[in-house]
């Protein structure tokens, strides 16, 4: 295997010559970056002071990057120490080399590069997040339909911790799946809030659902179908593939271009650290969601966004935020209303869904995610309403919808709609992220 050691002039340039050569029985050292330190080196000595060709940088980041471009390794060694690398440092360095596809590792630490992903012929679209609950989903759901609305054929490839275990084909562009049917499917055992089920019914358009268990820093999954559900999706024929992600993991399945999903509640710390670089870097456009008190602190969404702008100054930033949009008219109903939202938000939804839809909203839950908790307040609530409104999410079918089925209250879906409140145009950054992508995935297919 080849690969790059950091180096660093902390350490005596005997030492560092001696690692080196050890490195060597088991590896071919093919260059080293040195990433800073003086004190136990002349930096006047040059390359001969190591004994293999050695790049000096401004910067670590610099240093490896050049590293990597110039010697085209495997793998990252790290031969450095504090003071001159921090941990935080070490995974600022990991994120640029996984970047490039390749691994790193140090005396008790590894990162593995990402598997080789599965290429489809059609066009793809990757749709991924920093975590769960930032709205992905409804991100994923809002591009498809305002691609169908505009003439694209979508599908959608969507993996979860509660999929199937074989990939589902779903066509919501011919079927209407209706609570009814929901339902059936959660009495036959499956997880009948899934996100493919989700995207089906707020979005009409064809989607595949997959399973997937575990995930890694970096996005890997460690279990996924993810791959036989492309080979279904890509034999559709489809224009473009949007590939969503589930929670932080990264859809396994290569893709022409990418959005990010950040809510802007996490903070900024989830753009700077750790693998947040990775994933800012490896995306086209980015939205953050919640961008809104009380949902996010004063200052959070201008410091997420300068925290992009560190490391990508170009990139396009749109601030939305997400509200509830009935899929049927409930308009003089007297509504619960149950949600995964924070209970901070919950008068500003509550407010917003009886403006828009005309209805009353007698009782609202923000234990959607909790089952227990959820029961307790449909219990308090009950006798109060004639409707019950929900997202397609968590205990939405198997509590809520099968509650209301006994008592003979309908269950209305509603979808989050992601509104823009600042930044670039949403609608604008969807349009221009699918053009991207198929504009590669076409170029990718002709080489």
């Amino acid at each position: 295997m080849s690969v790059v050691a950091l180096i660093d002039g902390e350490h005596y340039p005997p030492v560092v010559r001696y690692a080196l050569e050890q490195l060597a029985l088991t590896c071919e050292v093919v260059g080293a970056a040195f990433i800073g330190g003086t004190e136990k080196v002349d930096l006047s000595a040059g390359e001969a002071t190591y004994g293999v060709p050695v790049v000096y940088a401004p910067s670590p980041a610099e240093a490896i990057t050049i590293a990597i471009e110039r010697f085209k390794p495997a793998e990252v060694v790290d031969l450095s120490d504090e003071p001159v690398i921090s941990s935080a440092g070490r995974f600022a360095l990991a994120s640029i080399a996984l970047g490039h596809g390749v691994g790193y590792r140090g005396a008790d630490f590894q990162f593995t590069a990402p598997a080789p992903a599965p290429v489809t012929r059609t066009p793809a679209l990757a749709i991924i997040g920093t975590g769960k609950r930032v709205g992905k989903t409804a991100v994923s759901a809002a591009v498809a339909r305002r691609l169908k609305a505009a003439g694209r054929d979508v599908v959608i490839l969507a993996m979860g911790r509660g999929g199937p275990a074989e990939p589902e084909l779903i066509r919501g562009d011919q079927v209407a799946l209706t609570t009814g049917d929901l339902l059936e499917l959660a009495a036959a055992g499956k997880h009948a809030s899934s996100d493919n089920y989700e995207d089906a019914v707020m979005s009409r358009v064809t989607t595949v659902g997959c399973r997937r268990c575990g995930g890694g820093m970096a996005g890997e999954t460690f279990f996924s179908n993810v791959p036989q559900g492309a080979e279904l999706a890509d034999s559709l024929g489809k224009e473009l593939l949007v590939l969503e992600g589930s929670g932080a993991a990264i859809p396994p399945v290569s893709s022409d271009a990418a959005i990010l999903v950040i809510g802007a509640a996490q903070g900024a710390g989830y753009v700077r650290d750790f693998f947040g670089p990775y994933r800012v870097r490896r995306v086209d456009a980015v939205v953050v969601t919640g961008a809104e008190e009380p949902l996010a602190e004063p200052g959070a969404v201008d410091d997420v966004v300068a925290a992009i702008r560190e490391l990508r100054p170009d990139m396009p930033i749109a601030l939305t935020t997400l509200r509830p949009h009935p899929l049927e008219d409930i308009s003089g109903k007297r509504v619960f209303f149950a949600t995964t939202a924070p209970p901070a938000i919950m008068d500003r939804l509550v407010h917003y869904l009886e403006q828009d839809s005309g209805c009353t909203v007698v009782s609202a839950s923000s234990h959607l995610s909790d089952r227990a908790l959820l029961r307790e307040d449909m219990r308090a609530a009950v006798g109060t309403f004639d409707v019950l409104v929900t997202e397609l999410k968590a205990a939405a079918i198997d509590v809520l919808a099968a509650v209301g089925a006994e008592a003979g209250v309908p269950t209305v879906l509603c979808d989050n709609v992601p509104v823009s409140i600042g930044g670039d145009d949403f609608a604008s950054m969807v349009d221009a992220s699918a053009a991207t992508a198929i504009e590669q995935g076409i170029s990718r297919r002709s080489e």
